[in-house]
């Protein structure tokens, strides 16, 4: 077999819209308290992009510091991996249209659907281009607009999603020196697809009034039936990343930002300390395929990431789907 060649992360980026929405939005409109929020969810305010924003918009904000921090231009591209549920056409991708605007002009360009674990969906994929010498130089993007698939009308799912969009480059080893990727997964159990789904817009069901007008549109959630379903894949995935180390040389590990007690129960069934992740639930929400990137660049910029140290992210959603990366920063 022909040698593996060992992957990096060269470069991330991350942006969160400029419009901060506070838990009092939903006070406002609905049967519901601050207090209720925080309590449930951890969750403090959420961003929603502008009137005028769309996925692609905030791909192209993450792409460009991912880039930079990369030490590349778009030329330089092989491919772009988008991951998303929010593309800002059904046709064509989400990922044609950043290809277009970045001007990444010798690249090829498609999205994945894996809802929120789709940046790690485009990692794994981009990882396994790297290795096998099928590309050299990979755009891995998750993001979400969200906000435009809420029904404001259920107070249990509508104060969870926020929008954001991260990205990280993805090359050979020798290129950037860091980020090692060292062991990856993917995971699904279709049957609990109705856990977190929308059910009209597809061809199942077409967008018609009728549709409309029962709210079909937007997101539905079974909110105890993921509850259970992401604190046992939260913990097993980590375990299975960690596995064959010690819990010492995990510096970090990068959770989806589901909920913050579903990120408590996992850790607690680790018996790890919570303050071994990275939790920014309180500032974003849930921003679905954004959520790991835009905490990974954190996490990046407050200096957490230790050089040496081993790096977990770790995510699950609608599906239902899953993914979990160990990386050595």
């Amino acid at each position: 077999m022909p040698s593996r060649i060992p992957v990096g992360i060269a470069g991330v980026g991350a942006y969160a819209p400029e419009r901060v929405v506070t838990n009092d939005h939903f006070v406002q409109m609905l049967d519901t308290s601050d207090e209720w929020i925080v309590q449930r969810t951890g969750i403090r305010e959420r961003r929603y992009a502008a009137d005028d924003e769309a996925t692609s918009d905030l791909c192209l904000k993450a792409s460009a510091i991912a880039l930079e921090r990369a030490g590349i231009g778009p030329e330089d591209l092989d491919l772009i991996i988008t991951g998303t549920v929010t593309p800002d056409h059904i046709l064509p991708s989400c990922a044609a249209l950043i290809q277009a605007r970045l001007g990444a002009v010798n690249a090829a360009a498609f999205d994945v659907t894996m809802a929120c674990a789709g940046f790690l969906a485009a990692v794994h994929i981009a990882e396994g281009l790297v290795a096998s010498g099928g590309a050299r130089r990979v755009l891995a993007i998750g993001a979400e607009t969200l906000s435009r698939y809420l029904d404001f009308e259920d107070r249990t799912s509508c104060i969870l999603f926020g929008d954001a969009a991260g990205a990280a480059v993805v090359t050979p080893l020798e290129e950037c020196n860091q980020g090692e990727i060292l062991r990856s997964t993917l995971g699904t159990d279709g049957t609990g697809f109705e856990f977190i789904h929308v059910p009209a817009g597809g061809s199942r069901l077409p967008t018609c009034r009728e549709t409309v007008e029962a709210r079909e549109h937007l997101i539905r959630i079974r909110g105890r039936e993921v509850y259970r379903f992401a604190t046992s894949t939260m913990s097993k995935l980590i375990a299975e990343m960690a596995e064959g180390h010690d819990p010492d040389e995990i510096g970090l590990v990068v959770p989806h930002q589901v909920n913050l007690r579903i990120i408590q129960a996992a850790m607690g069934r680790l018996g790890w300390p919570l303050d071994k992740c990275v939790v920014n639930i309180e500032k974003y929400g849930n921003t679905s395929a954004a959520s790991v990137p835009l905490a990974l660049q954190e996490a990046l910029e407050d200096g957490r990431v230790e050089k040496g140290k081993l790096l977990i992210m770790v995510a699950f959603g609608g599906g239902l789907t899953w993914g979990a990366n160990l990386v050595r920063w």
